[in-house]
């Protein structure tokens, strides 16, 4: 049993040996004189105009996250649908299909409240909001 993984040892310490001779060996071979040039901030090459630190809107980021769940929901039902065959040769297809049922369902629930609160529209306005959370649109909290 031990026999079966001195392989997988084997690998891992050569391969963070690797890394940190690469980084020990570029530390020893690097110049380590710093100027003004070396601590600016460097875009691609180009001279920097204004500041960098730019706002991005909020958006970006819902959008960016519902992406992803879908993207994780597409890479689970891959490896799912191989262990259906497995499962209706079992004879348990329909035991499968209500687990990918249920697993598709959470999901959809998640896009509705999404979509019902307005975290996929790029504009939002205030009478949105205020239809998806039932209050008058002259009360301020």
């Amino acid at each position: 049993m031990l026999f079966d993984f001195t392989a997988v040892l084997v690998f891992v310490v050569v391969g963070v040996a690797f890394c940190y001779g690469n980084l020990a060996l570029g530390w020893l071979l690097r110049p380590s004189i710093y100027g003004r040039d070396k601590m600016r901030i460097y875009e691609c090459g180009e001279p920097t105009i204004g500041s960098s630190w730019v706002r991005f809107n909020i958006r970006f980021y819902t959008i960016a996250l519902v992406f992803l769940v879908f993207d994780v929901e597409t890479v689970f039902l891959f490896p799912v649908a191989t262990v259906l065959r497995w499962f209706t040769a079992q004879g348990l297809g329909w035991v499968a299909f209500l687990e990918i049922l249920t697993f598709v369902g959470v999901l959809v629930v998640g896009l509705a409240y999404a979509w019902r609160y307005g975290n996929l529209d790029w504009i939002r306005s205030t009478e949105t909001t205020a239809e998806a959370l039932d209050e008058p649109q002259n009360q301020v909290r």
